[in-house]
């Protein structure tokens, strides 16, 4: 039987157009809004992962073109990352007066919504997963409040794809992660278990645009 092929593509910079590499994929995972890799990725999309807690959703949600822009289209699944039971036990709490100003911890509702208005099947990643995956990582969960770490978006949709698509059957390639951004995320942790990975696997991770421009390591180089 012929193996299958999937892509995972982040939304760090690529090196290169991949467009026809991605869209020739049996399945392709992506995430949130990809921006960087426009034009640069082709459309097809078996998996959207968006994060449906915080600033980024709410901006999604105001973004009027979000929902028909080619990548929502082409979705065959809309995934939510976070089930809002994971959000009220381990997520960070908004504070009054972020409340007060709009802020909000999570957008499930109005995601569903946003989705389904667009015509898109949408799942809930469960609560089980969110935890499995933090304890893959060595973080118990009961304690990401306290240590201010979080597992990200991107690490629990490669963690989702690789599962529904097994070793014996599926080759993979991933691009677009530099392991970088938000720093309340498991960065360093993420890596080291994405290298486990292609040991275990055959699993081809492709350089980002980011590696070759570490932003967030000068900021606080320089605040050091």
């Amino acid at each position: 039987m012929a193996r299958k092929k999937l892509f995972i593509v982040g939304n760090g910079v690529l090196l290169e157009d991949m467009s026809e590499r991605v869209d020739a994929c049996d399945a392709v995972m992506r995430f949130n809004e990809p921006k960087a890799s426009i034009g640069m990725s082709g459309t097809k999309t078996t998996w959207l992962f968006v994060c449906n807690t915080g600033k980024p959703m709410k901006r999604r949600l105001d973004n009027p073109d979000y929902p028909t822009s080619p990548i929502v289209q082409a979705a065959g699944l809309v995934i939510l990352a976070f089930h809002p039971i994971s959000i009220e036990k381990y997520a960070p709490k908004v504070s009054l007066w972020a409340q007060m100003k709009g802020r909000r911890t999570e957008w499930t509702w109005a995601s569903i919504n946003l989705f389904g208005g667009a015509g898109k099947m949408v799942a809930i990643l469960p609560v089980t997963d969110y935890e499995a995956g933090c304890r893959e990582l060595g973080l118990e969960p009961s304690t990401l409040v306290e240590r201010r770490t979080y597992p990200s978006t991107g690490y629990f949709g490669i963690r989702y794809a690789l599962e529904q698509c097994p070793a014996d059957q599926w080759d993979v390639e991933i691009a677009g992660f530099s392991w970088q951004g938000w720093q309340k995320h498991a960065w360093a942790d993420e890596r080291s278990w994405l290298e486990r990975k292609v040991a275990e696997r055959n699993i081809h991770v492709w350089p980002a645009g980011d590696d070759q421009k570490p932003k967030y390591k000068r900021k606080q180089a320089a605040k050091d």
